[in-house]
């Protein structure tokens, strides 16, 4: 009976110690129930928990010169495919995985990522992203999708999209000063006269789907929009063709804009830039050049080619260097056919308060090193007033914060 008794006390010692350790191993992966505004159909399957890197600035990028008291670090990582990123009333931030098929929630307590959540999956290449009014919109290949933010809503379907061909499938959403939405199709080829008119265009539709209409075409890739809150104007990044050398066709960025209540046409398959006509594609004899106003839209600014021109966003005034102010932040993606690789950075696109060009250069690089090796592609930049940027970096997962130290 001694016997028994003791072996009873050590296996119930044993018992506590190790239900002990087990709970203390949850707590330190923060494996467990979320604590979110609302209920929200989450695959708690992949909830994790993040801290953004403590560290002054990552080693290896340089800062524009008036970024004096910033750093660069890593505020969240794990998020393979991560492209899009928006901002909901919680302060909390959704992004596309668009590789992944999903749309995460990154839930954030004093500037740091505490949980990722995996609010949808099983989706067709989601990539853009708007929220408004306690809702989100995202832009899958095929369909745009209104959904209650942290609730049980399945979602409402609004449009029907073309399906994406040649590697244009990213659909990207804005929220235009006229409080419409705004979508970009891509093209379906390098180079080719479109069957589809739905193609390589970019459309404006009020939020319940109602009113769908061509805004502007001619366009081969535009894949991110931005507004510019001085003027109210649409800004979007283009990408050009392929297969005409290292420095041909320049990149673009486009002022997107009707003229008469008509769609503007911005060139592609037959024109670029400012107003080149590309003869390699096009062996048409004409009486006058077609790529000429009022036919075509020229770009409002050049980039170098191949530079693959992606997220773009404007800095406010609150909290940035004022030299900064009315800038636009162009992410660029990199080249990958290029004879010397081009791109792999943030650029300043200098503008004034009236949205007139003033020049270019480089905010944030480092993701090419002088040897030539690739070490990040930037993809979205969201930029916030108090000082903060945010950037995502698809194939890392990784998203990176700019704020003051």
């Amino acid at each position: 009976m001694k016997t028994f008794s003791i072996s009873k006390i050590i296996y119930v010692v044993f018992a506590f110690f190790v239900l002990t350790f087990f709970s203390w191993y949850l707590f330190e992966k923060n494996i467990g129930t979320v604590n979110i505004p609302s209920s929200v159909p989450i695959d708690t399957t992949s909830d994790t928990a993040i801290g953004a890197d403590k560290v002054p600035s990552l080693p290896g990028f340089i800062l524009s010169k008036g970024l004096s008291g910033f750093s660069l670090n890593i505020f969240a990582k794990d998020l393979p495919g991560v492209r899009a990123m928006a901002l909901d009333g919680f302060g909390n931030m959704w992004v596309s995985q668009t590789s992944e098929g999903k749309i995460t929630t990154l839930e954030i307590k004093d500037g740091i990522v505490t949980r990722q959540h995996t609010v949808l999956k099983n989706l067709n290449k989601p990539h853009g992203l708007v929220i408004d009014n306690n809702f989100l919109y995202f832009a899958e290949e095929n369909k745009i999708t209104k959904l209650a933010l942290y609730s049980d809503d399945t979602g409402e379907k609004i449009a029907i999209l073309p399906p994406g061909r040649g590697g244009h499938f990213t659909r990207s959403l804005l929220l235009g000063p006229d409080d419409r939405l705004y979508v970009s199709i891509g093209s379906t080829c390098n180079v080719c006269n479109e069957t589809d008119e739905r193609n390589a265009a970019i459309y404006s539709l009020n939020k319940d789907g109602t009113d769908f209409k061509k805004v502007a075409s001619g366009l081969r890739n535009s894949v991110f929009m931005a507004v510019n809150p001085v003027d109210g104007k649409i800004f979007a990044t283009e990408m050009g063709r392929d297969n005409l050398g290292d420095d041909l066709p320049p990149d673009e960025i486009n002022i997107i804009e009707q003229k008469n209540n008509e769609p503007q046409n911005y060139g592609w398959p037959i024109c670029y830039g400012k107003n080149i006509h590309d003869t390699n594609f096009d062996k048409n004899t004409y009486i006058r050049n077609p790529c000429m106003a009022p036919f075509e839209t020229p770009s409002f600014i050049d980039l170098q080619a191949h530079s693959a021109p992606l997220g773009l966003a404007f800095i406010p005034e609150e909290g940035w260097p004022e030299e900064y102010w009315y800038n636009m932040l162009v992410a660029y993606h990199g080249s990958w056919n290029r004879s010397e690789p081009t791109g792999y950075k943030i650029v300043r696109i200098k503008m004034n308060a009236k949205g007139e060009y003033l020049g270019m250069e480089d905010f944030i690089s480092g993701w090419l090193t002088k040897a030539g090796e690739k070490t990040g592609r930037p993809v979205d930049i969201k930029v916030l007033s108090g000082g903060t940027a945010y950037i995502s970096y698809d194939s890392a997962g990784i998203i990176y914060r700019l704020s003051r130290n």
